[in-house]
Formats: structure tokens, C-alpha cells, sequence
């Protein structure tokens, strides 16, 4: 290799470790950016930590979740909650995105020299620590109603890792719904499709408890998929089974969130490229 070639490679390389480190750096500072807005709004981030409790304690104590459960329903309603739980609080990220675009900040992001779709990312490692921090909340909740997990530490971190996938694709739905929408007042539309996707599967009940057309529907529903497959893993009681999402629930509770999140990543970020266009 020549002295001139060699120069040109590593300055190319260079140039490349130079574009992650920035992109890195802006991410981080749209994520600070998302964070204090915690601190100035707590009242939004407690509301979004304490409405899946008060569900879960609704459904526990009041209106009987687990139908056609065969051992402890309050065993089988805590994962499937654990899982309904990374479809809330999307509201709260497609009202931020469509704010930032009704306000013009957005545009004085764009005009700024920064990596493009860093706005996005910040928002969306903002949202996962937000949700890593209502599942812990609802774990603890849990545990204290008597949900116990039965097959170790190693499986429990797999299946919050499972939850945490299923989220991260939930969120850039939502923000490809919201730039879609791209005004506040169109998202509560918008969030009405969101909410037959959770209810219409396994999380209150067994497929098994419904009519056949409607439990096959809510086999094949990803949400289910990744409550059947959290279940498994914390080793608390599920469906019968019998069918082959019920039997596969752990690699459909793989393929359905990276098929949603190759999907509509792509078209977020795309998207925002196109703001202007």
C-alpha cells in the first residue's frame, strides 16, 4: 500500500469515527435535553409510573383478570400487564414530537449543525429509561400482590429484555404516527388505534376463554406474543396452548418488535429528513 493511499484511508476512517462521535454527542444532548424536561414537569412523569399501577391493581382486585386461567391469576395477570405497560405513555412522546413540530423547534434543530435524527434519538433514550423505570415500579407493585418469578435471575433479565424490545418499537410507531399527525390534538385520534392492540390480546385473559375466531386474532397479536413468552420465562402460568404462536411465543416475541422497528424507524427518520421537503 502506498503512503498516499494509506493517508487517504486514514483520514476516511478518521472522518467516520469523527460522524459517530458527533452523532453520539447530539443524541446525548437531545437526550439531557428530554430529561429535564422531567424535572420541570414531575406531575407528567409520576401520572405515566402510577396509571399502570392503578390498572393492574383494578383488574387484580376489582374486575377479575385471568379468565380460563388454570393456577394463580394474579401469577398470570402481572406479566401480561408488565407487557400492556410498554404501550402506555406513547401519548406522552407523540404529543412532545408533534409540540416540537407545531413550535418551530423542530426547524431551529434542523437549521443547527447537527446529525440528522438526533431529535429522535434523544426522545427515544428518553422514553426507555422512562420505561425501565415503570417496569421496575410495576415489578415491585407486583411483588408486593404476590407475583413471584420461579426460574432465576438469567430468565427474568431475558424477559425484561423481551418487554424492553416490545417498547422500543411501540415508541418509534409513535413517533411515525405523531409526524403523520403532526398536530397535538390529532394524537389522541391517532392513540385510539393503539389501544385494540393491547386489549385485543392474552394480557387479561386466555385465548382459550374466547370466542375461536377471536383468541385465534389475539394469538397472533404481538403484544401477546411477548406476554406468552414473559410468562414462560418467569415461569408463571399461561395459556393451554396448542396452536403454533402460542407454541412459538418467544421467537414471534422476537420477529414482531424488530419487524415493527425495521418498518417504522425507518420511516420516522425518513420523515424528519423530509420535514422540508
Amino acid at each position: 500500500m502506498s503512503a498516499g493511499t494509506a493517508t487517504v484511508t486514514v483520514a476516511k476512517e478518521s472522518t467516520a469515527r469523527g460522524r459517530v462521535g458527533w452523532a453520539l454527542a447530539d443524541s446525548w444532548t437531545m437526550t439531557r435535553r428530554e430529561l429535564s424536561h422531567w424535572a420541570r414537569q414531575p406531575v407528567q412523569v409520576v401520572v405515566g409510573l402510577v396509571f399502570p399501577v392503578m390498572l393492574l391493581l383494578m383488574f387484580n382486585y376489582l374486575v377479575g383478570g385471568g379468565q380460563g386461567v388454570d393456577g394463580d391469576t394474579t401469577e398470570f395477570l402481572v406479566p401480561g400487564m408488565l407487557a400492556l405497560t410498554m404501550a402506555f405513555g406513547l401519548e406522552g412522546t407523540m404529543l412532545a414530537v408533534t409540540q416540537d413540530l407545531g413550535k418551530g423547534v423542530i426547524d431551529r434543530f434542523r437549521s443547527m449543525p447537527m446529525v440528522s435524527g438526533t431529535v429522535l434519538v434523544g426522545r427515544s433514550v428518553a422514553d426507555m429509561l422512562q420505561s425501565v423505570a415503570g417496569l421496575a415500579v410495576m415489578m415491585g407493585v407486583g411483588y408486593a400482590i404476590g407475583w413471584r418469578w420461579h426460574n432465576g435471575p438469567a430468565a427474568a433479565l431475558g424477559a425484561i429484555g423481551l418487554l424492553l424490545l416490545l417498547r422500543f418499537a411501540m415508541l418509534w410507531v409513535g413517533i411515525q404516527l405523531a409526524m403523520v399527525a403532526g398536530r397535538p390534538e390529532m394524537v389522541q385520534a391517532v392513540q385510539i388505534l393503539v389501544w385494540p392492540v393491547g386489549f385485543l390480546s392474552n394480557v387479561f385473559a386466555t385465548p382459550e376463554s374466547m370466542p375461536g375466531w377471536l383468541g385465534a386474532v389475539v394469538e397472533w397479536n404481538p403484544m401477546s406474543a411477548t406476554a406468552t413468552a414473559v410468562r414462560d420465562l418467569f415461569g408463571n402460568p399461561g395459556a393451554a396452548g396448542g396452536s403454533w404462536a402460542s407454541d412459538h411465543a418467544g421467537l414471534l416475541a422476537l420477529v414482531w418488535p424488530l419487524a415493527l422497528a425495521a418498518l417504522f424507524l425507518p420511516l420516522a427518520v425518513t420523515r424528519f429528513r423530509n420535514l422540508d421537503k
